[in-house]
């Protein structure tokens, strides 16, 4: 796979990310959802401060610090998908690197800069944020990324009493709140975790095939013409 491809990959998913999660802040106010394939698919606009599908991470200073490592983890992942194209990995697992890879800029373009270029959305107001407003509602560094994606497959089921620690509690599936750019972080890991003998083996076998094997008998008596 060449370069140009991984280059295609990632700005399809990254855009595509973007252009949502524009759409969705600048047109849904906090909480607001609607049904797309019945109940089972929702957009349904929430903001995180932390981790993928809206888990946190120790606050201001736990923001502070996943961004940089977000930040971190984007610029290895640079020299990572220049080294895995040069070594001719195998194709899939190339993919899946650039969908790992362009999840984890999506949601580092919202840390980074949507604090400055959004007004915030309020919790229980009925009011969509402006974009580009003269003061956004938070630093470099400190945006919050945008979540829609939901899909609660199951719900309105409740644990039998007998269960432990959960008895008599909702059961809901899947509960988690998330965006195109985590879905790309997850297809990448899943299909990387599936694959993985087929994605490895084969580069192991390639470089056993590089490996110039002869019968000849090499010693002192050897001579080179």
């Amino acid at each position: 796979m060449k370069a140009r491809h991984v280059i295609l990959i990632i700005l399809l998913v990254v855009i595509a990310d973007q252009i949502l999660k524009f759409y969705i802040k600048t047109n849904y106010y906090m909480n607001e959802h609607h049904n797309i394939l019945g109940t089972w698919f929702q957009l349904y606009f929430v903001e995180n401060e932390g981790m993928a599908y809206g888990w946190k991470f120790g606050g201001e200073a736990g923001k502070m610090i996943l961004t940089l490592f977000r930040l971190g983890a984007v610029i290895f992942g640079v020299w990572y998908l220049g080294s895995i194209i040069k070594k001719k990995q195998h194709g899939g697992f190339i993919i899946c690197a650039s969908l790992i890879f362009a999840g984890a800029l999506g949601n580092l373009i919202d840390s980074i800069f949507y604090g400055m270029i959004f007004e915030e959305s309020v919790q229980g107001s009925f009011t969509v944020a402006r974009a580009f407003p003269a003061h956004g509602y938070a630093g470099f560094l400190h945006g919050k990324v945008v979540d829609m994606l939901y899909f609660p497959i199951i719900s309105d089921v409740h644990f039998p009493d007998w269960v432990p620690f959960w008895g008599g509690e909702e059961f809901e599936f899947f509960r988690p709140i998330f965006n195109l750019a985590d879905a790309a972080i997850s297809t990448g890991v899943i299909t990387i975790l599936v694959f993985q003998k087929r994605f490895f083996s084969h580069h192991d076998e390639k470089q056993k095939h590089s490996t110039v094997e002869t019968g000849a008998v090499v010693n002192d008596n050897a001579q080179v013409e």
